[in-house]
Formats: structure tokens, C-alpha cells, sequence
């Protein structure tokens, strides 16, 4: 059977994350201590101690996902993906899994995004919201049509899910318009900042640099990167991909249409939670799905 390991991307964090890999494995207690040294501050402890709120800060969040799955991977056994995946953030867990970037590269470039985006988010007040119960094109027509904001489609999550990325103001106008045209919901999100939209070209320009001057390889299997869901292995079109991730929509729907495709038959989520499972499941009948 082939198999797509898929990585999570922010907002799949819990409270104690990564305690129980830290306790049992040698190897993973290695990993975490490296990390500490790297960030330069102790986020094993925000981790395994920490409240919501400390976790829910971007320069904790994002690194601390990326050091629970990338640890999940290396420490199992049975790591063998024929292809891999990761959401947003998680594209970068997918990588260095596959051995396309080191721990410490993959880390420091993780970090460098959170803190561009976070800078991004402060330059202009920005938002997102959930549109559920209504075809991706409806949602697509509506945003190009609202010329005086910005306000774009950011995340493909699954059928019928479908968030919505910019100013304040063209998001909250777009999702009158959604509701007006059908949508079941349109939830503004609990989010610092447009993700995914136009309004994090500050951050794509300062990850840029950084990803460039940064050491990849080849990876020991495809990437199905977000931006175009279409299977990678050459660097230089995986750099330029995830340097695109950061003002482009995440595709998740249409990759896991891709990989199944492409012959996936089990995807096995590796990273907190269980989020993107759920996803899977509205977006492919008949595979199996499971956490690493």
C-alpha cells in the first residue's frame, strides 16, 4: 500500500504536547534539548507546562508543532512515506522528515517565518474567516469581486471548507456576501493576522532570503507542496514553492485529491491532534486514515 504522511499545520496544539515522546525516547529528549539551544529560549517547557495562552503566542506555536511532528517522524520505526504533505506550517515538518532540510535549518527557517509573519500581521490589522456550505467557485467569484479591500480565499481545508484571508474590512463585507449567497457559516477566526493573503508580502520577502541561503536536498520521496498541490522533488522548485506559501492559498483539498491520485491508499497524520484527519475524510472515501 502507498502511503502519505501528512503533517498539521497551527492550531493543533494542546497543552503537554510532546511530554510523553520526551519521557520514553532518548532520542526524542535529544531532539527537544537541541531545540531549546537553537530558539534560544526553553519552549520544551512552554510545551510540556504551559497555558493555552502561552501556546497560542506565534513564535511559540509555530516551532513548537514543527518539534512534535518532526520528532513523531524520526523517532518511529515504521517511517516510510511513499509521499508526504504538510498544512501551511506543516510543509515544513513534511520537508525535513524527508529529509530535505536538517532539524536545525528546518527550525530556524520555522521560527524566522513566525516572526515575519507576526511582524507582517503588525504592519496592517488584518483577518480570516471560515465560510462552510458553499462551492470553492461561489467564494472565489465573491472575494474578486470586492475591489475596494483586500480579501482572498487563504485555505482549501476540504469540501465545503473554505477560509478567507485579509483586511478587516473586505473580510467582514465578503462574509456578508457569502451568507447572502448561501454559505452555512461565515466565522471571523481568532487569528493575529491574513494569513495567506497578499498582506503577508512583507514576510514572504524576509523568508525569502533566509530560504535561499539555507541548505535543502533532494527529499527521500515527493512533497505535495500547497501552492500548486502538485508532487516536488528538485530544490529549487521546492524553495520557490514554499516561498510562495506565505501570500498564496493552502490547496490541501486539491493535494489529497492529487495524492490519492497518484496511488495514496493510507494517510497517516504525524504531529499533534487529529485535525487534518478529519479533513481526509471529507476529501477522500476509501482510504485509510490513522495517526502515526
Amino acid at each position: 500500500m502507498k502511503s502519505a504522511y501528512i503533517f498539521p499545520g497551527q492550531g493543533s496544539q494542546f497543552k503537554g504536547m510532546g511530554l510523553d515522546l520526551y519521557q520514553s525516547s532518548d532520542s526524542a529528549k535529544t531532539m527537544f534539548d537541541q531545540a531549546n539551544s537553537i530558539l534560544g529560549f526553553d519552549i520544551t517547557k512552554i510545551m510540556f507546562e504551559g497555558t493555552d495562552e502561552e501556546l497560542k503566542q506565534t513564535n511559540v506555536t509555530q516551532p513548537a508543532i514543527f518539534i512534535h511532528s518532526v520528532i513523531m517522524a524520526k523517532i518511529s520505526p515504521d517511517f516510510s512515506p511513499n509521499m508526504v504533505a504538510g498544512h501551511s506550517l506543516g510543509e515544513f515538518s513534511a520537508l525535513v522528515a524527508a529529509g530535505a532540510l536538517s532539524f536545525e535549518d528546518g527550525l530556524k527557517l520555522v521560527a524566522k517565518r513566525a516572526d515575519a509573519m507576526q511582524k507582517a500581521c503588525e504592519i496592517r490589522p488584518s483577518t480570516m474567516a471560515a465560510i462552510l456550505g458553499l462551492a470553492d467557485n461561489i467564494i472565489e467569484e465573491v472575494c474578486a469581486g470586492i475591489t475596494d479591500e483586500i480579501v482572498v480565499p487563504a485555505n482549501y481545508n476540504c469540501p465545503g471548507q473554505v477560509v478567507i484571508s485579509g483586511t478587516f474590512e473586505g473580510v467582514e463585507k465578503a462574509c456578508e456576501l457569502l451568507k447572502a449567497a448561501g454559505a452555512k457559516r461565515a466565522l471571523i477566526l481568532p487569528v493575529g493576522g491574513a494569513f495567506h493573503s497578499p498582506l503577508m508580502e512583507p514576510a514572504r520577502e524576509e523568508l525569502a532570503s533566509a530560504i535561499h541561503a539555507a541548505e535543502f536536498e533532494a527529499p527521500i520521496c515527493a512533497i505535495y507542496q500547497n501552492v500548486n498541490a502538485m508532487p516536488a522533488t528538485e530544490v529549487n522548485v521546492i524553495k520557490e514553492n514554499l516561498i510562495s506559501q506565505l501570500t498564496a492559498p493552502v490547496r490541501w483539498t486539491q493535494s489529497i485529491e492529487q495524492m490519492v491520485n497518484d496511488g495514496a491508499e493510507i494517510f497517516i497524520e504525524c504531529g499533534p491532534g487529529k485535525v487534518l484527519q478529519g479533513l481526509v475524510k471529507k476529501i477522500a472515501s476509501g482510504v485509510e486514515i490513522k495517526s502515526i
